[in-house]
């Protein structure tokens, strides 16, 4: 977002405004779905933000394709809803990828200065540790060049004690 409007060629990835469901939807029908490996909710900002319009999508693409569906996240999608939300991925998300970030809530606060505060680090761990029961694979994520390999295995540790698996991606800037 801060070098370049979009990422892999895809053209700008800024919108002018949000667009409802069911133009997504109408949108997805030009493609042949069955081309791509997958379909990734990303971007710049929250999808868990708009999780009605990203499970009514979802359920379109199930309905078309058996293509994999991820969500990259914050993990905070249930003090963004104030209820569980995990439950409702089942069936439809195969992958959610969380990005940890840090090993503990007081770094986590510093680095990603969450609007919930403090309890932004638990809460994403505890959906993280729910989507293990309704999501085939879930994935937490760190930087590699902004954490050191002590905290890597840190990092590997907390995701082991959530049924989480660690991905350490590369830094892109």
């Amino acid at each position: 977002r801060n070098n370049s409007d979009g990422v892999y060629g895809s053209g700008s990835l800024w919108l002018e405004r949000e667009p409802e469901a069911r133009e997504v939807i109408e949108d997805l029908k030009k493609y042949d779905l069955s081309v791509y490996g997958e379909v990734v909710f990303c971007g710049y900002g929250e999808p868990t933000e708009r999780l009605d319009d990203l499970i009514e999508v979802a359920k379109y693409i199930k309905s078309k394709s058996d293509i994999k569906i991820r969500i990259n996240t914050n993990g905070l999608a249930d003090l963004i809803w104030n209820e569980p939300t995990a439950p409702k991925l089942q069936g439809l998300i195969d992958t959610v990828s969380i990005s940890l970030n840090a090993t503990n809530k007081e770094e986590y606060l510093k680095i990603v200065r969450p609007k919930f505060g403090i309890e932004s680090y638990e809460a994403m761990l505890k959906f993280t540790k729910e989507c293990t029961k309704y999501v085939s694979l879930v994935v937490m994520t760190v930087v590699d060049i902004v954490t050191s390999k002590e905290e890597q295995e840190i990092c590997r540790k907390i995701c082991e004690s959530v049924g989480a698996t660690l991905r350490i991606r590369p830094y892109e800037g």
